[in-house]
């Protein structure tokens, strides 16, 4: 007999069940039913899984560019059976000054069950969320959090990390053992911060690295991490090593030498081979700046899970969409 997709909400959570804002909002047993629901449907059979949202609508609200996050989405809730509507910043009122507030209240008029968001201030989804009542996942605020990215980073390495499986019990010691060094723009990073926030409370060890201009020391307060400046003696360490895009667009102001970072930052092969543990995962969320944070053979290396991520992304954002609109899985 199957379990539903969802369970009633902590009577705290005052937005709607099903909404995934934040890592921090999910119990280790959430994160467990996601990645259960998330095998689940991917064993089914196409026409089986198709049924399972038909009829519902689920609005992509994005004002920020995207495609892996996006697309994935978009792909997730039609292999669904879900129909979707994409509203973008560039061809809305939105291009008009229409308020956050007014675009989901008319998203939600329009007949949308669900928003997915992706916005450039951080607490946007709190915000909407809380407004139209209805299901928002979060799909990365600001230099806040991207909860989804974060989920299929941890099947990632369930699925690759030897020893454990994408079928692996979720607990508080799942990933006992495993260091996870994320290297790059930490600063200006959600992926960075919720990654931080999810990994330790399953077992890992979490390292972050890069220069104090990419990475303060008040990061040590996204949770239970450590810094550390040198990257050949974190990569030593690492399990995982996920490498970060150095993000131009926020760097105003900042004094970083890019030529001097690749020198002492970078993933290469010559690198990975040098310091790397045997078995060392690489993984990038994207959009990957080859010749930057990681070099062009380093990113299509067998010890790169970089594509694998982006499948995963499919998997996990099947499994949201179905736990926000309650569907049985």
């Amino acid at each position: 007999m199957r379990a539903a997709a969802t369970k009633p909400a902590p009577s705290h959570f005052p937005y709607a069940p099903g909404s995934l804002l934040t890592v921090e909002h999910l119990e280790i047993t959430d994160v467990a039913d996601i990645l259960r629901s998330a095998s689940r449907l991917d064993a089914m059979e196409p026409a089986e899984r198709g049924a399972l949202l038909a009829g519902r609508t689920i609005a992509l609200l994005f004002y920020e560019s995207s495609t892996r996050t996006r697309t994935s989405f978009e792909l997730a809730a039609k292999s669904l059976g879900a129909t979707t509507t994409l509203v973008s910043d560039k061809s809305s009122s939105i291009e008009k000054g229409e308020s956050l507030k007014d675009t989901g209240l008319t998203l939600r008029a329009l007949g949308a069950e669900a928003i997915v968001l992706r916005h450039p201030s951080s607490g946007a989804p709190f915000l909407l969320a809380r407004t139209t009542g209805l299901p928002v996942l979060n799909a990365g605020d600001g230099m806040h959090q991207h909860p989804s990215q974060a989920l299929l980073d941890l099947r990632t390495m369930l699925a690759r990390l030897p020893g454990l499986g994408i079928g692996a019990d979720i607990h508080a010691g799942t990933l006992n053992g495993v260091t996870v060094v994320i290297t790059g723009d930490i600063r200006h990073s959600r992926v960075a911060r919720s990654n931080a926030m999810l990994l330790p409370r399953l077992g890992a060890r979490v390292i972050l690295c890069g220069p104090p201009e990419l990475l303060p020391e008040e990061a040590l307060g996204m949770g239970a991490v450590e810094i550390e400046r040198d990257f050949d003696r974190a990569l030593g360490q690492a399990s995982v090593a996920m490498m970060l895009r150095i993000q131009k667009e926020r760097l105003a102001g900042t004094t970083l030498d890019l030529a001097q970072y690749v020198e002492r930052y970078q993933l290469n092969s010559e690198r990975y081979a040098a310091r790397a543990q045997p078995g060392t995962l690489v993984l990038h969320p994207g959009p990957i700046i080859r010749g930057l944070e990681i070099s062009g053979e380093a990113a299509d290396a067998a010890f790169s899970a970089i594509e694998q991520q982006v499948t995963q992304g499919l998997a996990i954002r099947r499994a949201v969409l179905a736990r926000a609109l309650g569907a049985a899985v």
